[in-house]
């Protein structure tokens, strides 16, 4: 799933190739991925492309008043063309969701692709005159890039959740995901399943201090990448997120996993539980 960097990354790289342009046609494939009807989608072709921006995990285009807002979700990606199909692609077929051909000054015709890959649709598309009004920006809490260090600490002190379920809960904490969250914590040295609560004033200033630091680091190494490249860069970043199994570039110890609900997790034993393997709900089940 894009996260904080790489959404942030693509608003970037629209402000760079999209801004200054006119939408031109928008090609919709999979009608399931619009949320909203009013204004309908054809309201944003012929307005000028003014904005890009990120809002947690979603990425909005504003187009001279109206924003088009959408929600990558697990599967989604933007994927950019110089040189896209003239022809309306056929609904149903392949991973394409919605098209937006756009007119540059200098009389390029690029477009971009909102594709979802795997069955599960669940790529999100809005078209409002107030991203706020998208519900799911309402919601969130304030953005992993911008809180301060005192309001991290309230906002922990104030939680009994794991420290895993505070970090990805949008409502709390906007932009992260799980595999950033598996990041912060390895290179914390904190526990996933530690209450948040129980974090002491050293330990939540690591925490704040890590955060900042593997997101800008991400940002930084995403930032000006070809959209196309952007996971990879995301996947060649990760210490532990991904990589059961493997060993722990810190201590050596092999990478452990906790799987649950679709999900799963990664941590090191030795960097962050005291060497104590997490209970895998998933083998649980399997054993009784």
């Amino acid at each position: 799933m894009p996260e904080l960097p790489e959404v942030e990354a693509l608003a970037e790289f629209l402000r760079e190739h999209a801004v200054g342009a006119v939408v031109g046609r928008i090609d919709v494939a999979a009608m399931s991925v619009l949320k909203t009807f009013d204004p309908p989608i054809t309201a944003v072709s012929g307005r000028d492309v003014t904005g890009a921006s990120r809002f947690g995990k979603f990425l909005a285009l504003e187009c001279s008043g109206l924003w088009l807002v959408t929600h990558l979700s697990r599967g989604g990606w933007l994927r950019w063309s110089d040189n896209p199909s003239p022809r309306p692609p056929k609904p149903g077929k392949g991973p394409l969701a919605l098209r937006v051909h756009l007119y540059t000054p200098e009389g390029a015709t690029p477009a971009f692709d909102l594709t979802e890959a795997g069955t599960k649709k669940r790529l999100a598309v809005w078209v409002v005159d107030d991203p706020q009004s998208v519900p799911g920006i309402a919601r969130l809490g304030p953005d992993a890039l911008e809180i301060t260090e005192p309001q991290l600490a309230d906002l922990l002190s104030g939680s009994g959740a794991r420290l895993k379920t505070v970090l990805v809960d949008q409502s709390v904490l906007a932009g992260i995901g799980n595999a950033y969250s598996d990041e912060i914590l390895h290179t914390a040295r904190l526990s996933p399943f530690a209450s948040a609560r129980s974090l002491g004033e050293e330990q939540v200033h690591a925490l704040f201090e890590v955060m900042r630091t593997v997101l800008v680091d991400a940002v930084a190494r995403s930032v000006g990448q070809d959209a196309a490249r952007l996971k990879g860069e995301k996947r060649s970043g990760m210490r532990v997120h991904g990589r059961t199994g493997e060993t722990c570039p810190v201590c050596g110890d092999t990478v452990r996993e906790v799987s649950y609900a679709e999900r799963s997790f990664q941590y090191c034993p030795t960097c962050q539980t005291g060497g104590r393997i997490l209970a895998d709900r998933r083998m649980s089940r399997l054993l009784k």
